[in-house]
């Protein structure tokens, strides 16, 4: 049976073969390359819906569960706690599992092959901060891949099965910055001869991007850092930052919709200083609106990254509710994470033994790497080197497919 490249991310997943000698990239969607890994439980026709059809259900209001980022919870206890989907008890790592399957039933309808083993991408690291949480997050994975009813599955770093697809020559660096992870792979490249040299990563992404800029500019809408009086004197404190913090964490805002936080957040409304501010909270709650505002922010990431100004448009909480985004006010936001992947990426290349000015070319891959924060960052490291963008969605699940034909 043929090996199927699958490249699982944090915000989109494809999967690839090669045929007639070249790598083909299946659209498990119509007319797209990628499927958003995202899935959708509905309540009421008692099924589960992937990609953008779960997205649309999401947004279309549809009574059902929602879950995005399942990526980011592989080696955490989250992934292996039981809880009950449509009357079953199910742990995301059989959620997983589920829209694993469903990768493979299209990739076996589009292709007419049948797939038995699957060659998946995985970062360099999935917790650069802990070894045993990034052994943990490979073995949920793997065990994913088994229940979707793959016999075998073997894994590939995600920038070196880029390295393998991107076009040039010389000495390169890939820069694969994803919704979860950014992944470093410097390599030469000598004709059609790839030889790796050093690979690094970091648990920083675009979902980390999201989460901050929620956090500066979209919670505070909803009463983030808004006082609360005590029940008894004139005492204040703060809103508790938790519940904020998991709305703008696209993995576990599925989590927040429960009944006793939702009381939890009306009392507050009748103690605020500010009452109205926790009154659009409780609407968010009460009508499961968390990933609509998780999209809004992303939609304004991506139109400041563009121009100038962008916007985080909050309509669907109330009319006209919103916050401006401005490129500069974005990129001081994020100038942070865009040093640690500046770093990290300077030390992928001493790994190597090698200088900086060695560094022919920086090849970027990963949509969250077409951010300008970012290519500006590694400008300022690598000065010699020339900025090059390969395909930036697809470049890993070429990789896959090539590596999948030698393996």
């Amino acid at each position: 049976m043929a090996r199927l490249g699958v490249d699982f991310g944090t915000s989109n997943t494809a999967a690839g073969l090669v045929q007639a000698g070249h790598p083909r990239v299946l659209p498990l969607e119509p007319g797209a390359q990628t499927l958003p890994t995202a899935v959708f439980i509905d309540f009421a026709a008692r099924r589960y819906v992937y990609g953008t059809d779960a997205a649309r259900a999401m947004m279309d209001g549809q009574e059902g569960r929602f879950l995005r980022g399942l990526k980011s919870i592989l080696g955490t206890p989250l992934a292996r706690e039981p809880r009950m989907f449509l009357n079953e008890r199910l742990t995301l790592i059989e959620v997983i599992a589920r829209f694993l399957a469903e990768i493979r039933t299209r990739a076996e309808r589009l292709s007419g092959e049948r797939f038995d083993r699957a060659l998946s991408g995985r970062p360099v690291h999935f917790h650069s901060a802990s070894a045993e949480r990034d052994a943990q997050a490979c073995t949920d994975l793997h065990d994913a891949y088994l229940m979707a009813g793959f016999s075998e599955v073997c894994f590939l770093p995600e920038p070196e099965a880029a390295a393998l697809a991107v076009a040039g020559q010389g000495r390169m660096l890939i820069v694969d910055i994803g919704g979860g992870t950014s992944d470093f792979t410097l390599c030469d490249r000598r004709g059609t001869t790839t030889r790796m040299l050093a690979s690094r990563g970091l648990r920083i992404g675009g979902t980390d991007f999201d989460r901050v800029l929620s956090l500066d500019h979209a919670m505070p809408l909803l009463g983030y850092e808004a006082q609360i009086g005590a029940e008894l004197g004139e005492a204040s404190h703060s809103a508790p930052r938790a519940l904020f913090h998991d709305l703008a964490s696209w993995e576990k805002i599925a989590f927040v919709y429960d009944p006793a936080t939702l009381r939890e957040v009306r009392r507050w409304v009748r103690l605020a200083e500010q009452p109205r501010l926790f009154e659009r909270l409780a609407e968010v709650l009460e009508s499961h609106l968390g990933h609509d505002v998780a999209y809004a922010v992303e939609a304004g990431k991506i139109a400041a990254n563009g121009a100038a100004a962008g916007r985080i448009a909050l309509d669907i909480v109330e009319r006209g509710l919103g916050a401006d985004l401005g490129n500069a006010a974005m990129q001081a936001a994020l100038a942070g994470f865009a040093d640690e992947i500046a770093t990290c990426a300077m030390q992928t290349v001493r790994d190597a033994g090698v200088g900086p000015d060695s560094v022919d070319q920086v090849v970027f891959v990963g949509g969250s790497s077409l951010m300008g924060v970012i290519r500006a960052a590694l400008a300022r490291v690598l000065p010699g080197a020339e900025q090059q963008d390969s395909e930036v969605f697809t470049a890993v699940v070429h990789g896959l497919a090539l590596a999948s034909e030698d393996q």
